[in-house]
């Protein structure tokens, strides 16, 4: 029996948590469904990544509402992936000023963000409850090229592009006085990393430039708040693990001049044991494995994902 696409038969509605990092700082996590990220500065509120629909943002306004009245000016998008922004005008009516974005990420919701709207919903239904809430796609107000930094009220906040990885716009956001950072899919734990569109030679260079910066609390896109310097430390061990092994099995898939259908029983080889057991594995692998695959044969461009396009690649891969 062929298994259920993507995550359409992912149904659990998962428990959230809310948890402060620091003074300013709070993670809203769900137990492997996509993170967002909450900053209360002085006189506003700073939100990163906004959920998928616009009536899935009400629980995380209401989470903020329990704690401050403070207007939300400003909504940054980590990447341009539909899961992350399509909730974004929820925010406009509590006070929302700004969509900051990184010009890669422009330049991708230019060129695929209807395709990846369609697709993102049809891999994932659950994830868009209220879907009819959305008015549409996602536009950055404000694009930045490596750097842009605000400061709500006293509060610094640094928003940052330092290098490609989930996707060629990825932006982190970094509290230096707190050392805090809100890292989008650029790093995951205890969760599969989504490498669809992914830029695999260079992730992990750009996770050395997230370590850099000395965070000793980091919110991932996917799994726990990690809330030690230690944790942080294990988190970004277990990306660069997850994306070096995937791309080291496309290039060793290519070079033995496999189809497709090899590359994944090769790669499963390598993969299943340290990754098999975390959140939504199964669900990326076959993007993963056709993106890294793609990659080891020269394509550096990911091609866009369709949702049919999703389909056959799934149907193709199956026993």
């Amino acid at each position: 029996m062929a298994k259920a696409f993507a995550s359409q038969a992912d149904l659990e509605v998962k428990k959230v948590t809310f948890t402060q990092l620091s003074e300013n700082a709070y993670a809203y996590t769900a137990e492997g469904d996509p993170n967002s990220g909450v900053i209360i500065g002085d006189d506003s509120v700073l939100i990163v990544d906004t959920t998928a629909t616009p009536a899935m943002a009400q629980d995380l306004i209401a989470r903020i509402r329990s704690i401050t009245d403070k207007p939300i000016k400003h909504v940054v998008l980590s990447h341009y992936h539909a899961v992350r922004v399509l909730g974004a005008s929820a925010y406009f009516e509590e006070g929302a000023q700004h969509v900051i974005a990184s010009r890669g990420t422009y330049e991708l919701i230019q060129e695929r963000g209807e395709a990846d709207m369609k697709s993102e919903i049809e891999r994932f239904p659950r994830l868009f409850a209220g879907l009819e809430t959305v008015p549409g796609l996602t536009w950055p107000t404000l694009v930045f090229e490596r750097e842009l930094t605000l400061f709500l009220g006293k509060l610094e906040v640094k928003i940052l592009h330092l290098g490609q990885g989930h996707t060629k716009g990825d932006t982190v956001v970094w509290i230096p006085s707190q050392k805090v950072l809100f890292s989008g899919d650029l790093v995951e734990f205890d969760a599969a990393c989504y490498c669809g569109d992914a830029q695999l030679e260079e992730w992990p260079t750009t996770l050395e430039a997230l370590r850099g910066l000395g965070a000793e609390k980091l919110v991932p896109g996917r799994g726990p708040a990690l809330t030690t310097p230690e944790a942080v430390q294990q988190g970004l061990n277990y990306t660069k693990d997850f994306v070096t092994t995937l791309l080291e099995s496309g290039k060793a898939a290519v070079a033995k001049k496999l189809d497709l259908k090899g590359a994944m029983a090769l790669t499963r080889e390598a993969m299943d044991p340290k990754f098999g057991q975390v959140f939504i594995y199964e669900h990326c692998l076959p993007f993963d494995v056709t993106r890294a695959y793609d990659e080891a044969s020269g394509i550096k461009h990911p091609r866009i994902w369709t949702a049919q396009r999703d389909k056959e690649m799934w149907d193709a891969l199956q026993d």
